[in-house]
């Protein structure tokens, strides 16, 4: 069966369009005091990873879309370079409260969740030096550009991809939408 194709519109990534998913932060004047303009982090969970990540041919469509349940994720494009990022709003859930009507599902690191609906995808252009910091649990496709080759600074756990004996990744929960929901996303921009 052919996946049904979704075309989605990016919005523009405002500290007001983008506050379900987490937050965008631009730059502040150096001296100024910690406040809600900063990043509001929790690495509690493990060591924080830092990192330069390089990407190449990311274009602008994508049928799986990924959680981190332990830790708020940052991402940011070396040099202020245009980008977008498809994202869910956080779905992880507490196993010990009633969930009526939810399909909750188990992750391989032990976490539940519901699984992402089509209907609540968005997309997002992050456009100049600002940066997105994700809630934990941000569901979220990217980035993705349309060059060839782009860096992106990445804050996450140092164990966020690190695989286990099993060869699954510690803090990494991915849904299929073409694979489970017979569907794709195109950004059209």
């Amino acid at each position: 069966m052919e996946p049904r194709v979704v075309t989605l519109k990016p919005i523009e990534a405002t500290t007001d369009s983008f506050k379900d998913f987490g937050q965008v932060i631009e730059a502040s004047r150096d001296g100024d005091d910690f406040g809600p303009h900063d990043a509001q982090l929790d690495l509690s969970q493990g060591t924080p990873r830092f990192h330069i990540m390089q990407l190449q041919d990311q274009p602008l469509k994508f049928s799986s879309i990924t959680h981190h349940a332990n830790v708020t994720q940052c991402l940011g494009s070396i040099g202020g370079d245009g980008w977008y990022l498809g994202v869910v709003k956080p779905s992880v859930v507490d196993p010990n409260q009633e969930h009526k009507g939810d399909n909750v599902l188990k992750a391989r690191s032990g976490h539940f969740f519901v699984p992402p609906a089509v209907d609540g995808v968005q997309v997002f252009k992050v456009a100049g030096s600002k940066f997105l910091k994700l809630r934990r649990g941000t569901w979220h496709a990217g980035p993705l550009f349309k060059a060839h080759t782009m860096d992106f600074y990445n804050l996450e756990l140092s164990n966020t991809l690190e695989t286990s004996l099993t060869f699954h990744a510690v803090d990494f929960t991915s849904y299929n939408f073409k694979k489970r929901d017979t569907t794709v996303f195109v950004i059209d921009d």
